[in-house]
């Protein structure tokens, strides 16, 4: 109900100078104690003198006041905090402090008191004519009602001020010591400056870090010291495909890729008031290590999605880093998850949805839109519209409001030359401007940060690689306006409201949320300035139809993924019975060759008994080639004498002559 309030009547920065005029800021001898409890009288304080003259920057006073020491701790304690939500929180706690103020702040100035004269006495302390604690401050002064700093107003002219047309990317005069042309570096902005740390060079990986003071146009770098806050002082290896995330006035660099990488995810931190680097100490199984991942800080957690590890293995895991506790979380997450891939962009909406944006693999690039749902980790894809932009990877993206500007990227082929947005309460796509020709902004690698000046958000880009290394700075100032911080409250749902909200998740349960509606209560998300009445604006007939599509899609939906689960079951059935089978044929396979190997031994068995037999055989066939030749000797033997004795017998003559009558004669004589 406070943020209604807020909304309505005088816009910033007057309805601030009505609230502290009303508070006692206006010099008036009403004390603001009289009004508030001390906390909130400090408090108060503290964000006056934010609003008014910036962080502090004066020594502590004396410890002869403890009322003195008390407001310089409270105003020194908000570091810092820029001067347009110092003066949002003034009016904020203002609010929860006295909810009617504005109905009776109607007798006071629009416009307090703002340029404070202090006097600087280093005995007594600083001393201010209304009793209040202060450092010498800056004039401020108004033009077309936006804050501006007088003493720095031609600085600022010269940055980001100089920016001038809308929708038109510009190339700024800077000065100073220009970076090294690099690209897949990491970029962030704290303060009016954006930090460069990192990148590709050549092939070469880098670990400089370098500032570019937006409000002066001003490079210079970053000498880190070698002391550290921290527990583990980090050593600077070169890496690219990193993400740099600002962080408690630090800056986190996560993963990337690097000549000898870890096993794990590296989260370092560089101290932007000591300028150290150091290693933070996780707890949690932490990722694998890998670059070109996309990282998104949701409250004061990390999400860590997709990248290419070591190996150059695509990845589409999901991961969470809890920055309070520096614990590591791994999520497996419902519904399909987006394919695995890098390069590509994300983006949170409303601190829930999780928005995935294009990348590629290893030989195609995407240019779908994936959302994951961070209450209820389920993932789904709608249906975007508009100009949808075309495939690409290497694209850097930022988010105003509810805007999500996407530059840069390419298709392995070009590079992409048109700037997009895309509306992720609609989720619809246009093209802010396009480029011609080779030029940075038409290249891969790049990166895209975003800052304001005078109530305007302007988009600022360094680097990338479309054939040749980059270092050049662009600046675009978007049409496209902020729709300032989200605020999540309840209230009653139009019908229309709730048609949105399904819009946006497809996939999810349509009864639920009419069910949700209809109890009259859902989470919406309300911005500042924003008038509702476009949305009671909406027909219920519009409403109904895209209902009843929603429910028809989703019962399509339903019935393949019954159709997808009832094949996975037979596929798992046959590959099962496959299974099975294929056991048996091994089990026989095994018994075969069992009854082959007996086979086998038998076999090499007879061959040896056949080989002796053969010597056998051949030694009886010499023996009875022998035997044959003693009986043909043994039968010539007889036949010999044989024949002796027939010629013995038929003797004659020759007989009696040699004196061997016949054997007849032998025997008479005898």
């Amino acid at each position: 109900m406070s943020m209604a309030r807020a909304s309505s009547g005088l816009a910033y920065p007057e309805r601030f100078y009505a609230a502290a005029s009303y508070a006692g800021f206006d010099g008036s001898v009403e004390d603001v104690t009289s009004k508030f409890s001390s906390d909130s009288a400090l408090l108060l304080y503290a964000l006056y003198q934010q609003a008014t003259v910036g962080p502090c920057n004066i020594p502590k006073p004396s410890s002869w006041s403890p009322v003195e020491q008390s407001k310089w701790k409270s105003w020194q304690g908000l570091g810092n905090m820029a001067t347009t939500e110092a003066m949002r929180l003034f009016v904020k706690i203002l609010e929860e402090e006295d909810p009617g103020w504005y109905s009776r702040a109607s007798n006071f100035a629009t416009e307090p008191i703002v340029d404070v004269q202090m006097n600087h006495n280093s005995k007594t302390g600083p001393v201010m004519e209304n009793g209040n604690s202060s450092p010498e401050t800056k004039n401020i002064s108004t033009e077309n009602g936006s804050l501006m700093e007088t003493q720095d107003k031609d600085v600022v002219s010269e940055g980001l001020g100089s920016v001038v047309v809308y929708d038109q990317w510009i190339a700024p005069t800077i000065s100073g010591q220009r970076p090294k042309a690099r690209y897949e570096h990491g970029a962030a902005v704290v303060q009016d400056k954006m930090y460069i740390y990192g990148g590709n060079h050549n092939g070469r990986y880098l670990n400089d870090l370098h500032v570019l003071d937006l409000r002066s146009w001003t490079w210079s770098k970053v000498e880190a010291k070698a002391e550290s806050l921290e527990s583990s002082p980090a050593t600077l290896t070169p890496c690219a495909g990193h993400s740099l995330i600002p962080w408690e006035n630090k800056l986190l660099s996560i993963a990337g890729h690097t000549k000898d990488p870890s096993e794990t995810i590296q989260v370092k931190t560089f101290d932007l008031q000591t300028s150290s680097w150091s290693t933070l100490k996780t707890y949690g199984k932490a990722p694998v290590s890998r670059g070109g991942q996309s990282v998104t800080l949701v409250g004061t957690s990390l999400v860590i999605f997709g990248g290419q590890d070591a190996k150059r293995t695509l990845l589409n895991d999901l991961h969470i880093l809890d920055l309070e506790t520096m614990t590591w979380d791994e999520i497996d997450a419902l519904g399909v998850p987006p394919s695995p891939r890098s390069d590509h962009a994300a983006a949170v909406h409303a601190e829930r949805y999780l928005l995935i944006f294009g990348g590629g693999s290893h030989a195609t690039c995407f240019n779908d839109l994936h959302v994951l749902d961070l209450q209820t980790m389920e993932w789904s894809r709608p249906t975007q519209q508009g100009e949808i932009p075309t495939a690409r990877a290497g694209h850097a993206g930022v988010t105003v409001g509810e805007n999500w500007f996407i530059v840069g990227g390419g298709d392995n082929k070009s590079g992409a030359s048109e700037t997009v947005v895309l509306n992720m309460s609609t989720l619809v796509w246009s093209v802010v401007t396009s480029v011609q020709g080779r030029v940075p902004l038409a290249s891969e690698g790049l990166s895209l940060a975003v800052s304001s000046y005078n109530g305007e958000d302007l988009l600022v880009s360094f680097g990338g690689y479309n054939g040749r290394y980059n270092s050049e700075v662009h600046v675009l100032k978007p049409s496209h306006k902020s729709t300032l911080q989200s605020k999540i409250i309840e209230t009653p749902v139009p019908d229309s409201v709730s048609a949105v909200h399904n819009a946006t998740n497809a996939t999810r349960d349509v009864e639920s949320e009419v069910e949700v509606g209809q109890e009259g209560k859902i989470r919406e998300i309300v911005m500042d300035d924003i008038d509702s009445d476009p949305w009671k604006s909406k027909g219920g007939e519009t409403t109904e139809h895209l209902i009843a599509t929603l429910k028809s899609e989703k019962e399509e939906l339903e019935s393949s993924l019954s159709k997808e689960k009832l094949q996975s079951i037979q596929l798992k059935e046959e590959l099962a019975e496959a299974e099975t089978r294929n056991t048996d044929l091994y089990k026989e396979l095994q018994s075969v060759r069992g009854q082959l190997a007996a086979e086998q031994s038998r076999c090499f068995k007879l061959e040896v008994d056949v080989a002796e037999l053969r010597q056998k055989l051949q030694t009886m066939e010499t023996l009875q080639k022998e035997l044959e030749l003693l009986q043909r000797q043994k039968a010539a033997s007889e036949q010999a004498a044989l024949n002796a004795k027939q010629r013995q017998s038929s003797g004659g003559v020759w007989g009696w002559l040699a004196g061997n009558p016949p054997p007849s004669e032998k025997a008479d004589d005898a």
